[in-house]
């Protein structure tokens, strides 16, 4: 069973992230047009699960599909679509994940969301403070309930979410 943890935001977070985006790098290689830090651990001073999400933008997404066996070779779960058309989804650590790996084929919408959302909390720290004050009573208040920890937060962060979407293509 999965335990949700919230904690402070930590350096080692970004070295993570470049550790594994080397390794993705060097297996998908000429697929791969861009890899970004996505999610809560690319904020800094965010308080989050200590999970890093990463979002690899590639040129073919049903290419990726051919890369799930070296991509479990460095310990990742291939979990297909999970919901998400036109994602491929994998997960690393199982019950105590470290790592998910959001594929996406350059030009889909859920990049610009992704990056929007990511952004706005690096220029808006009030909205991210509060956010992550959210996060935190979530998990202790279900700390073994990964569902109720995100409902509890999916109408603040479906909220971000818009606000992000706006400042974004303002920002353009």
């Amino acid at each position: 069973m999965r335990k949700v943890e919230v904690v402070d935001y930590d350096q080692e977070w970004v070295a993570l992230f470049n550790k594994e985006q080397k390794m993705i790098r060097d297996i998908l290689r000429d697929e791969i047009h861009d890899i970004f830090h996505i999610g809560s651990t690319s904020v800094e001073n965010l308080l989050a699960k200590p999970v890093i999400d990463i979002m690899p933008v590639v040129y073919h997404i049903e290419l990726v599909d051919q890369f799930n066996e070296r991509l479990e070779e460095i310990g990742y779960v291939a979990k297909g679509e999970n919901g998400l058309p036109g994602r491929r989804y994998f997960t690393k650590g199982g019950d105590n994940r470290t790592h998910h790996i959001h594929f996406y084929e350059l030009g889909h919408e859920g990049i610009t969301r992704h990056l929007a959302f990511r952004d706005y909390l690096k220029s808006h720290p009030a909205e991210a403070t509060k956010y992550g004050r959210i996060k935190q009573a979530n998990a202790s208040q279900y700390p073994f309930n990964m569902e109720a920890y995100i409902q509890g937060k999916s109408t603040f962060a479906s909220e971000i979410e818009q606000k992000a979407l706006h400042w974004y293509e303002n920002l353009k």
